[in-house]
């Protein structure tokens, strides 16, 4: 397996683990980020989403799809820009900056893996 592939699949499992969380135990997580316990059914709504979309990136990985990573770098770092804009326009805490600093990371390492391949062609 490729290392890009490799990226993908690991950012894919941990989307799919913070979705099952959202979905099962969605205080559990927003307790660890100093977000209030909610009993709002949205959060689970959310956290369904995030397991599909985790699954999407395993799925991508497995299949090497190059296009899908590229464009998962840009998608990422969207994520972080709205993470930030939320907590600054809309008064959100400042710890979901955090799950916008972990997309740039993968985003990051994704790049760096496909220049390194690039690189070796």
């Amino acid at each position: 397996m490729k290392s890009s592939a490799f990226t993908i699949k690991a950012f894919g499992a941990y989307v799919i683990l913070t979705g099952i969380t959202l979905l099962l135990a969605p205080n559990l997580l927003l307790g660890m980020f100093g977000f209030a316990e909610t009993g709002e059914i949205w959060v689970r709504v959310l956290g369904a989403l995030a397991g599909v979309v985790g699954y999407y990136y395993w799925a991508a990985g497995a299949a090497d799809a190059r296009a899908f990573f590229e464009a998962s770098i840009v998608g990422r770092m969207l994520f972080c820009a709205a993470c930030v804009g939320i907590v600054l326009l809309a008064g959100a805490p400042w710890m979901l900056i955090l799950f916008g600093v972990i997309d740039v990371a993968g985003a990051a390492w994704t790049f760096s893996a496909l220049r390194n391949e690039k690189r070796a062609v």
